[in-house]
């Protein structure tokens, strides 16, 4: 697989945002199609994010203007860390991917906000691919993978655990 993807979203960042929430890279049946304006960050089917966010703020989100609006509400920003990538096969894991280029300039600004008091990467793969690119970021921490590979929680597992991280 030579085809390089870039990211079709740009990050999501309002002004009273105090957390963060950084991925990877979304699916490849998001970037290898013309995208319905409700489709956004974490879109593929299986993903579980939207599934969990929805559980932990008890509302149904099936809009790309409707979780912009929840993520408002609840000061949380989102991004990817991966700007550009090559699959190394046909699937949609972390794993998979080799890296083109980093979001860095998106990431930079981002952070140059100080209202930004927590960072929370969706994967250790996340993490370790951010802290890697932004050693002195601070106040930072893994949540579950909204991946259905990420089998060692169930849902409501995952949902009781970001309840527990995310403002309230």
């Amino acid at each position: 697989m030579d085809e390089i993807e870039t990211h079709p979203f740009k990050a999501f960042v309002p002004e009273n945002a105090t957390v963060l929430i950084v991925g990877s890279f979304p699916g490849r049946d998001i970037t290898h199609r013309k995208l319905s304006d409700d489709e956004w960050f974490y879109g593929t089917k299986r993903n579980q994010f939207w599934k969990i966010i929805s559980g932990v703020y008890n509302e149904e989100l099936l809009t790309k203007a409707g979780k912009q609006k929840l993520f408002e509400k609840h000061g949380i920003g989102i991004v990817d860390i991966f700007l550009r990538i090559k699959r190394k096969g046909n699937n949609n894991t972390d794993s998979n991917l080799e890296i083109v280029e980093y979001n860095d300039n998106a990431i930079e600004k981002i952070l140059e906000n100080k209202n930004i008091k927590t960072i929370f990467f969706t994967s250790q793969y996340v993490g370790k691919s951010f802290l890697k690119r932004f050693p002195k970021t601070e106040n930072w921490k893994n949540l579950p993978s909204p991946s259905p590979r990420f089998a060692r929680m169930s849902l409501e597992e995952k949902i009781k655990f970001y309840k527990e991280q995310l403002p309230a």
